[in-house]
């Protein structure tokens, strides 16, 4: 394998640290870095160094933002009966972006995965399960997490932690996109769907 310069090798292994960045594309960055201007450069640098020096985490639902409680967390028009689960920062982006939803937030930081270190620990369990306890005024946790395995074995482990607490527990709905065929659903959406059917 070619052997680059140093700075090089540095740049692209800082980029193939990023999710979904392999070598090659990283090596693809590092060399468009290098065609554009110095200033562009240093535009890029300053704005990645702010992330470090300017955003925080809010000390309530622990998503990004520059001041200590975020501007949700904050918002007297929010909802504060019910609090939205969520695995990571940007689902509440996409949670938002519906304007379905007008409630509270909290991030677990992640899924149940033991095999990735994983565990209840190190996820926001601890910090959920005092906050539905410490305030009256919560009466539903929505347990808003992908449908994969690690996805369906959290939330099945926060409705056992949750339920002692006498809130409702309730999950998002599960059904058939717009545009899918039945043809390729699977059987456990397809019994979603079915269990949620409305009328047309």
């Amino acid at each position: 394998m070619r052997r680059f310069p140093e700075p090089i090798q540095n740049a692209v292994a800082s980029f193939a640290r990023l999710p979904g960045v392999g070598p090659k594309t990283a090596l693809r960055f590092v060399y468009y870095l290098l065609k554009i201007p110095r200033h562009d450069l240093e535009v890029m640098a300053r704005s990645i160094i702010t992330l470090a020096d300017r955003i925080r985490t809010c000390e309530n639902c622990f998503t990004y933002c520059e001041t200590p409680v975020c501007d949700i967390c904050r918002d007297n028009r929010r909802d504060t009966s019910m609090v939205c689960v969520v695995e990571e920062p940007r689902d509440i982006a996409t949670i938002e972006s519906t304007g379905a939803y007008r409630g509270q937030y909290h991030v677990l930081g992640g899924v149940l995965n033991p095999i990735d270190g994983m565990t209840p620990d190190v996820l926001r369990v601890r910090e959920l399960t005092e906050r539905v306890r410490n305030d009256e005024s919560m009466r539903e946790v929505i347990l808003a997490l992908s449908p994969t395995m690690q996805g369906e074995s959290t939330m099945m482990y926060l409705t056992k932690q949750l339920s002692s607490l006498g809130r409702r527990v309730t999950r998002l709905a599960r059904g058939l996109p717009i545009g899918a065929s039945l043809e390729y659903a699977d059987e456990i959406t397809l019994g979603d769907a079915m269990k949620g059917r409305r009328d047309a």
